[in-house]
């Protein structure tokens, strides 16, 4: 089995995109329309953080509302004017700017509600065992053993 060439360096933008544009269920996934990423830290082997670089169109956003229960989040603007909206109330963010998010920290997600499109890289590290909690939404996550998603209703029911 050979393995998979690590690159020295590339164009951040010559990173191949997710396939899958979201991994959440329906009907939050089709919410994510608009939102492309491109998985830096997996290219160059990266085991305790990821990176993205993520873009989001005009009316895109970033997630559902969320809050990690273990790992922490940085997001970091290059281009475009995103707003932040936290359960704390929203921020008018633009190139230059960045963002953190502690574990259990505040409910949070970037809405492009401008014209052109947004760019920002998101670092979050991969503590194992992390789960995500949507304050609007009836929707609970909780990484598996298999480094997915699983995704449940509040009540613990599957979707």
């Amino acid at each position: 089995m050979s393995e998979q060439k690590i690159p020295l360096a590339i164009a951040a933008e010559s990173a191949p995109p997710r396939t899958v544009s979201s991994n959440y269920p329906e009907p939050f996934r089709s919410r994510m329309a608009g939102r492309f990423k491109r998985p830096l830290g997996d290219l160059f082997g990266l085991t305790n953080f990821g990176v993205n670089l993520t873009r989001l169109a005009p009316g895109a956003y970033s997630s559902q509302m969320h809050r990690h229960t273990k790992q922490d989040e940085f997001v970091y603007i290059l281009e475009g004017d995103p707003v932040l909206a936290t359960d704390e109330g929203e921020v008018q963010l633009r190139a230059g700017m960045c963002a953190g998010f502690a574990a259990d920290g505040r409910a949070h997600h970037l809405i492009n509600r401008s014209d052109r499109d947004v760019v920002y890289l998101e670092i979050g590290d991969r503590t194992k065992g992390d789960g995500a909690t949507y304050p609007n939404d009836d929707l609970v996550a909780v990484l598996g053993p298999d480094g997915k998603w699983q995704f449940t209703h509040k009540d613990g029911t599957p979707y």
